[in-house]
């Protein structure tokens, strides 16, 4: 499939410039934003964190349990126990739960109450659990992982859109130079067919003639380099052109990106304060917000493995009723008549595994906080390169600008010493060439640039 048309999702992809199609930077950003696979990807991560909290969520949903045990032997009933129960678990570690019973048959366990009744009651953690279980915590957690996947979202996402800035720049650097080489031959065929005539009429040396034909040619060879080495940037950028329905995009031949972007003066370009460059990344980054999440999660575990070195103490307590009014249970004393009631108590000595589980939580916090700062570290570092790799191409190109100018004023005075017969063809080729080298150099600074600047952003984590 070729791209040659409007993408209608991605908005206007393809304008008219010179009869051809133009694929803008901003557009091919926005489709490779809302088509790549990988940025695809990124969303479902997402997506796949909010059905994971739907899923621990369902762990505080109220449940029915149905349980029938019945045994008859030659000829006898000996038990039939019936039980329907629900449990609500809550939030505060409580678990509220109430009950139909029926019990009958001819030796059932003296425990239990026969023909129908009901029953209401709790229970409750006093000691391990009490303040956080496994429970509570993974939904801490998974509220946690929700956040801390849209910021792995945005790493992603930062990172891709980093190699497509390059391809678009590589592409654009490459079309450019092909363009130059372009005109470069045309003038030059033009100068070989005066320099023939000139020669024909007896004006100019046969020399002359095989100095314009070589230089020609010199030109036509590298403008075959050029095509070939434009085909392939053509390919790469086209490995971030994606269709809606996930179908690989070719870009058509005729495609062109924006040229606007080499007369654009650089050296006007403002620059923000590397110091807000840098408050901007360890404040905002993706990367340190995703970390950061991960640091709270690890906290909420270490809470969590905190209450394995505490004692198990559990209180469970039944309101009890004859028939099937449960209701009528709370109206009588606690602890009079019509309850059920326990206290279960572990107590493990040394409790060695509590002791290594809470050890091992301290230390992944120790360890992330330690790749937190390391990862701050590497962030700032790239952000201080490619901030003076910006100015410092700023400072180039100003430079080279001017000696393109330069080069220009003196290929022009050369063309007009030749013109007068005042020169020879080869130093007029010469100054030609210099001319040729510092438009090709000029062009790579300002793609240089661009790239630059592009990955500055990436370094601050502000490519999405």
């Amino acid at each position: 499939m070729t791209l040659f048309v409007c993408c209608t999702t991605a908005g206007k992809l393809l304008q008219a410039q010179d009869s051809l199609p133009v694929l803008s930077e901003d557009d091919f950003i926005n489709i490779v934003k809302e088509h790549h696979p990988v940025a695809k990807q990124a969303g479902l991560l997402v997506d796949a964190a909010r059905a994971q909290l739907v899923a621990i969520r369902g762990e505080f949903d109220p449940q029915v349990f149905l349980s029938n045990d019945q045994k008859t032997f030659d000829g006898k009933n000996y038990y039939n126990y019936s039980n329907a129960e629900l449990g609500i678990p809550t939030w505060f570690g409580l678990e509220v739960y109430a009950g139909l019973e029926n019990n009958r048959g001819d030796f059932t366990n003296p425990e239990v109450s026969l023909a129908r009744t009901s029953y209401a009651g709790i229970s409750l953690p006093l000691l391990k659990d009490l303040v956080l279980d496994k429970r509570r915590a993974a939904l801490e957690q998974g509220k946690l992982f929700t956040q801390q996947s849209a910021f792995e979202r945005r790493v992603l996402i930062n990172d891709l859109l980093l190699d497509a800035y390059n391809a678009y720049w590589a592409w654009a650097r490459d079309h450019q130079l092909l363009k130059v080489l372009d005109t470069t031959i045309l003038l030059n065929e033009a100068r070989y067919q005066l320099v023939r005539v000139s020669f024909e009429q007896g004006d100019r040396a046969a020399v002359d003639t095989t100095e314009a034909l070589v230089q020609l040619q010199a030109f036509q060879q590298q403008r075959e380099e050029a095509w070939l080495k434009f085909r392939k940037s053509t390919l790469e950028l086209s490995t971030f052109l994606w269709m809606e329905d996930d179908k690989p995009v070719y870009l058509n031949e005729r495609v062109i990106p924006d040229t606007l972007w080499s007369k654009q003066p650089i050296a006007k370009y403002e620059v923000d304060q590397l110091n807000n460059w840098i408050a901007e990344a360890l404040t905002g980054h993706p990367k340190l917000q995703e970390i950061n999440y991960k640091l709270q999660s690890l906290e909420v575990e270490r809470r969590l493995k905190f209450q394995s070195l505490l004692p198990k103490v559990d209180l469970k307590y039944n309101f009890l009723q004859k028939g099937y009014n449960v209701t009528n249970a709370f109206k009588a004393n606690l602890f009079v008549n019509n309850y059920k009631f326990g206290v279960n108590a572990i107590i493990p000595i040394p409790n060695r595994s509590g002791i290594g589980n809470y050890r091992a939580a301290k230390i992944k916090i120790k360890s992330t906080e330690l790749d937190r700062s390391f990862t701050e570290l590497n962030l700032e570092n790239k952000i201080r390169f490619h901030y003076s790799e910006v100015l410092n191409l700023q400072k180039q190109i100003a430079i080279y600008e001017n000696a393109y100018r330069n080069y220009s004023r003196l290929f022009e005075a050369e063309q007009l010493k030749f013109s007068l017969g005042e020169t020879t063809l080869f130093l007029l080729n010469s100054r030609e060439t210099k001319l040729l080298e510092a438009k090709q150099k000029l062009l790579e600074l300002k793609v240089k640039f661009y790239q630059a600047f592009a990955a500055l952003n990436w370094a601050a984590g502000g490519l999405q």
